[in-house]
Order: C-alpha cells, then sequence, then structure tokens
C-alpha cells in the first residue's frame, strides 16, 4: 500500500520569525518520495509557508484520512495563544497578538489524527519555541495524540534578534537523501547525535513510539473503514458508546469520544447529515455540560458540522440543520472570521429556493 508525506514547513514573515523553516524543503524534496514514506511508493504534498490555518488543516485532513503509512514532517516555531494558553504552530502571518487566528493550533494534529490506526503514523518535528511556549511546555509536554509516534526536538528561543536554523531536520534530511530510511528510532538517533555535535542548543528530544495496542477498537474500525464496511464501523463504535454512557454517563468525556468517533465515520461513509447532526449534538452537550465556547473541544464539533454542512445537497435537511448550525454559531464563533455570516448567508438563499 502507498505511504503517505506531508512536508510542513512554517515561521512568521518579519520580526518575529525565530526559524527559517523553509530552508530545509530543498533538501527534505530532493529525498526520493519512497525513502521519506519508507513504503515502496509514495505521495508527497509540501506546504511552504502557508498563510491559512484552514489551508493547512484541509491538506492534514485529506493526508490522515490516506490508508497506508503517514509521515509527516514539521518544521517551524511555537507559539502561545494567550487567551487559551494552548500552543500553536505559527504560519506567515502570525504575530503574538494574532496566534489564535493566524497560526495553526497544535490540538489539530491530535484531532485529525486520532482515527488512525495506531503504529501507522510518525511525525518528524523540529520546533522552536518562543519563550512562553517554551515556559508552558516544561509542565505540559506537547500533546500529539495516542495513536503517532512522534520523533523530533523542541529548542528553545535563539538570542535576540538571531533566526535559528533547522539543524535536526536538515540532518534527518540528509541521512534519508543516501537513498536508505531507517527504522525512525534509529534515524532519530542518528539525527540527533549529529545535531549534539553542531549545536550547542540542542533543545530537548522527543522520541514517543506508538506501538500497536491489543484489542484496540480504533485500529478494528480504522480497518472496515479502509475496507469500505462502514455500517460494521459504526455498529463496533455504537457499542462502545453505549458500554461508555452507561459507566460514565452521555455527558462524560468518554461516551462523547465515541460520538466524535461516529460523527467522523458518518464523513468517512459520506453520510454528510448524519455526521453533521452528531456533530451538533456532541457540541450541544459539551455546552450544555457547562465547557466553554472557545474551548478547543466545542470549537472543533462546530467547526466539523459546518463542514458537514456545506456538503449536504438536499435543500429541506439543509435548512432544517443550517437553523440550528447558525444558532450554535452565535455561541461558538470560531477561528474562522465571518463564519456565522456564511450560515446566513446559506440559509437566505436556501429560503429563496423555496
Amino acid at each position: 500500500m502507498p505511504g503517505t508525506v506531508l512536508l510542513l514547513a512554517a515561521s512568521p514573515v518579519g520580526k518575529g520569525c525565530l526559524v527559517d523553516a523553509a530552508s530545509v524543503l530543498p533538501v527534505l524534496a530532493a529525498v526520493p518520495p519512497a525513502v521519506l514514506a519508507g513504503t515502496d511508493t509514495a505521495n508527497v504534498v509540501e506546504l511552504a509557508d502557508p498563510l491559512e490555518p484552514q489551508a493547512v488543516l484541509t491538506r492534514l485532513r485529506a493526508a490522515a484520512s490516506a490508508p497506508g503509512p503517514l509521515t509527516v514532517f514539521v518544521t517551524g516555531q511555537l507559539q502561545l495563544d494567550r487567551r487559551q494558553h494552548l500552543p500553536h504552530l505559527a504560519l506567515a502571518r502570525t504575530t503574538p497578538a494574532t496566534v489564535r487566528y493566524t497560526a495553526f493550533p497544535w490540538h489539530w494534529f491530535r484531532e485529525e489524527l486520532r482515527l488512525r490506526a495506531p503504529g501507522s503514523t510518525t511525525l518528524v518535528l523540529d520546533l522552536h519555541a518562543d519563550a512562553e511556549t517554551w515556559e508552558l511546555l516544561r509542565t505540559a509536554p506537547l500533546d500529539c495524540g495516542r495513536t503517532a509516534a512522534v520523533y523530533g526536538r523542541i529548542a528553545p528561543p535563539p538570542a535576540r534578534r538571531a533566526v535559528a536554523v533547522p539543524a535536526y531536520m536538515k540532518a534527518v534530511a540528509t541521512i534519508l537523501r543516501s537513498g536508505h530510511r531507517p527504522a525512525p528510532a534509529l534515524l532519530h538517533q542518528q539525527a540527533w547525535g549529529r545535531l549534539a555535535g553542531e549545536d550547542g542548543t540542542a533543545g530537548v528530544a522527543l522520541a514517543v513510539h506508538a506501538a500497536p495496542v491489543p484489542g484496540d477498537p480504533h485500529a478494528s474500525l480504522t480497518a472496515a473503514v479502509q475496507s469500505g464496511r462502514h455500517t460494521e464501523a459504526d455498529a463496533l463504535a455504537a457499542r462502545w458508546e453505549q458500554a461508555a454512557v452507561l459507566a460514565h454517563g452521555p455527558a462524560s468525556d468518554e461516551a462523547l469520544h465515541w460520538a466524535e468517533v461516529r460523527a467522523d465515520l458518518a464523513m468517512f461513509a459520506g453520510d454528510a447529515e448524519r455526521s453533521c447532526r452528531t456533530w451538533l449534538a456532541v457540541a450541544g452537550a459539551r455546552l450544555a455540560a457547562g465547557q466553554a465556547p472557545d474551548a478547543p473541544a466545542v470549537e472543533a464539533a462546530v467547526d466539523r458540522a459546518h463542514h458537514q454542512w456545506g456538503q449536504l445537497r438536499d435543500p429541506a435537511r439543509s435548512r432544517e440543520l443550517g437553523s440550528a448550525l447558525a444558532q450554535l454559531r452565535g455561541r461558538v464563533p470560531g477561528r474562522r472570521e465571518g463564519a456565522l455570516g456564511h450560515v446566513q448567508r446559506r440559509l437566505d438563499e436556501l429560503q429563496a429556493q423555496g
């Protein structure tokens, strides 16, 4: 089965730049795709200094839904959203004051990769953190999800007015240009060894191996989806959701997790209506449980409901679910500017159609 590779290098333009992230892309691009992926054949997607978080999300979501092994190479800098104290990957237009709207929330990596089978996803990271994020990471390690293997380094901010070099990722690319890809753990060891010899500010090493979990239902779900057995996948997830409701209550994180899984499964099955309804219900349940309108899980649920609503083709269903979405958008505007206005304009068009 072919592999998928996502090359993402991003850093702000101007004085807020901590690292010359894009400088590593020509070195990585010179590596044959199959070597980057560790498979016989591979598809490679390259994102160089992207401007919009939604554009990154679209590419990540497509890569995460592809069958076969996925390797994500990320080079850039972490900045803190001062409102929620959440780390973000800074993009080209990011400034300290606009992190929430112009940077890519790190927890979106976790959200998009969560349904992938354990052992099928590898992240290779070379990140520099601003001072606030570096301090936060002392007590709250970067969370990439339970299913992904993570290798790389996080470095502290460079000296004032200096722009760092992505030395770890360049070491990885140089090793891979030999035409052979070692096992990820060995590749990391080799790159870290080169880095320690060349770079006095090596930072913190990341080496988290995600081994397949025996009996993990997520692995069974992934296998069912990839082979087109969507009804079977939903039935399995429904059993886990029912068990979570009985054990922990309908508003528990455990039960809501399985509701979210079923919403994703409906999307994979091409059932946008069921996916949208489920995401709307999840968002409503989280708000009713007292979660803040700007909590990541609440925003993610409304954003996903909005996306699935946009896939509907039946005018009556679009009007019905659009009204519910507009009410939610009034409370949860999200990060995308004009989201509520988009729903209202589309509803006006649907009403005019009859």
